[in-house]
């Protein structure tokens, strides 16, 4: 259960050989940092351009001036960072992705085509291959008693260990406008999350998350 390979297509991420080497997805997020800086160097300079402090971008990214870009990041080829986008830090961003407007991301993982493209809060999160969060969707990345976030699932729980751990949304995930994924949310591939939810624990793949306790399956 919970293998990455049921959420995640790896051909569509740089970062393969982090989550190959992890049992969970979200053992992956105190290292995301870390792998940025040692992969960095060995990135195509015909493809990217560094930038300094950790910071690689592709040259045929789109990063608008008004975004701002913290340490340990690599933005993708042919993604966009639009105007006043807020990359904090400890970023993996795929190809072919748009980071929006004001969008918020911090410590997370986000696959080739992933779209947060409008007043998003992305943190300790990963979000696999086609993955969109409607306007205004996040990821609650702590817990209201900042107590360590477990993942519940029908049957069971995993304790993570990790204080912050906002979600893993697997590949070509719809998140609906103003949604939030409370800590240690997973959901399956191909699945909807209807607008205005407020998600825990685990949610199937091919579903449609209507509300608590109310999922349907992808007819």
């Amino acid at each position: 259960m919970f293998e990455i390979n049921e959420y995640l297509d790896l051909t569509h991420t740089i970062a393969s050989d982090l989550l190959e080497n992890v049992k969970y997805p979200w053992e992956a997020l105190p290292r995301i940092g870390e792998f940025v800086t040692a992969i960095g160097a060995s990135l195509d300079p015909d493809v990217y351009e560094y930038k300094g402090d950790n910071i690689w971008i592709a040259k045929s990214a789109k990063v608008f001036d008004t975004a701002y870009i913290a340490p340990n990041v690599i933005i993708g080829p042919d993604t966009e960072v639009r105007h006043c986008a807020f990359i904090r830090g400890n970023a993996l961003v795929g190809a072919n992705a748009v980071v929006g407007n004001s969008t918020e991301l911090k410590n997370v993982i986000l696959f080739d085509n992933v779209q947060v493209p409008h007043y998003n809060y992305v943190g300790d999160s990963i979000l696999g291959y086609k993955a969109h969060l409607g306007a205004g969707s996040i990821t609650s990345n702590v817990k209201s008693d900042k107590t360590l976030v477990v993942v519940k699932y029908d049957g069971g729980e995993i304790a993570t260990g990790l204080k912050k751990f906002g979600a893993i949304v697997g590949d070509c995930v719809e998140v609906g406008c103003g949604s939030i994924l409370n800590p240690g949310t997973v959901v399956g591939r191909n699945s909807r999350i209807y607008p205005l939810s407020s998600v825990r624990g685990v949610i199937p793949q091919d579903s449609v998350y209507k509300k608590a306790g109310e999922i349907a399956g992808i007819v």
